[in-house]
């Protein structure tokens, strides 16, 4: 091959309870990346379809080329060159896992192109320096599941220890994002640095609760455990009707709702797709109501992670 052509999904990350160590994959939105080799070592972004203009085009600081430049330096492939064509088809501080998406496709496409020399799991570090950029900080939270499909949970960076865990097979997500944009570190920069013990004992109960719930299956212990008492309720404040949309789509039967990463993005699971639509069209209307259009995505969990197309 001298070209590829690869998806990666976006991701909810934090997952109520979970707040950096829980993360999961969609089906829908994700961003696209097309590699071609080139005769001349290097890596150059050709053209980016979809930004508006707004990420750069230097090599050195997008995060789909840093994370297939630490990834060649890895391997000692330094001689290789690689232009790139970055699509990207969801929204910029989306709370969607935009730009892990992009990292994902990156050093995925990178490594099919030459023939796999590295296990998928082992892609993993290299796709969080491309996060680094993007944000300041090297997590796997979204990067983590865009890449190896699935739900995962983040045990450890020191060392990097990230395990996938099965889901119901018949568990959808409503993903809606307002019309807003919330900066990360922007939300980063309002949590509070110390929290109660009370409220740390309830959050570890409902982590717990939420592993247990996912891997029973149990939809009644996925839903009490859904429940963020330490970051949800800082953030809720950067997204105009956030309580109103959460209760719009508990009203029509999802098993919880919350904030997708660091926002505006909310999430909901329900038990089946009928009921993740109507969640779709409730939440979107609470949003409306108060003149804030909105973007609405139901599928089921993607287990599959990066696919080329």
């Amino acid at each position: 091959m001298d070209s590829i052509r690869v998806f990666a999904p976006a991701t909810v990350a934090n997952v109520a309870c979970g707040f950096d160590i829980f993360g999961f994959a969609v089906d829908n939105p994700g961003d696209q990346i097309t590699l071609t080799a080139s005769d001349e070592p290097g890596i150059r972004i050709t053209d980016i379809i979809g930004d508006e203009g707004r990420l750069p085009r230097e090599a050195g600081r997008n995060t789909a080329s840093i994370a297939i430049q630490t990834y060649l330096k890895h391997i000692n492939r330094l001689d290789v060159g690689l232009d790139i064509v970055l699509h990207k088809q969801m929204p910029l501080g989306s709370g969607l896992g935009s730009s892990a998406a992009s990292a994902v496709a990156g050093v995925f496409a990178a490594n099919e192109l030459l023939g796999r020399p590295l296990p998928i799991m082992k892609l993993l570090p290299f796709a969080m320096e491309g996060e680094r950029i993007a944000c300041g900080s090297a997590h796997a939270d979204n990067v983590g599941p865009s890449l190896l499909g699935g739900f995962v949970v983040v045990r450890s960076y020191q060392p990097l220890d990230v395990i996938r865990i099965d889901t119901p097979a018949n568990l959808f997500c409503t993903l809606v994002h307002p019309d807003i944009e919330v900066n990360t570190k922007d939300a980063r920069f309002i949590l509070k640095n110390e929290v109660s013990l009370k409220n740390t004992i309830i959050q570890m109960g409902n982590v717990a609760g939420l592993i247990a719930g996912l891997m029973t299956p149990d939809y009644d212990l996925i839903s009490r455990s859904l429940v963020d008492v330490i970051i949800e309720p800082v953030r809720a404040i950067l997204i105009p009707e956030f309580n109103e949309a959460k209760l719009a789509a508990l009203d029509n039967g999802a098993l919880g709702c919350s904030i997708s990463g660091s926002g505006p993005s909310m999430f909901a699971l329900s038990r089946d797709a009928q009921t993740a639509e109507q969640v779709g069209t409730a939440m979107q209307q609470a949003f409306l109501s108060v003149g804030i259009t909105s973007e609405a995505y139901v599928s089921q969990i993607n287990k599959q992670g990066p696919r080329v197309l």
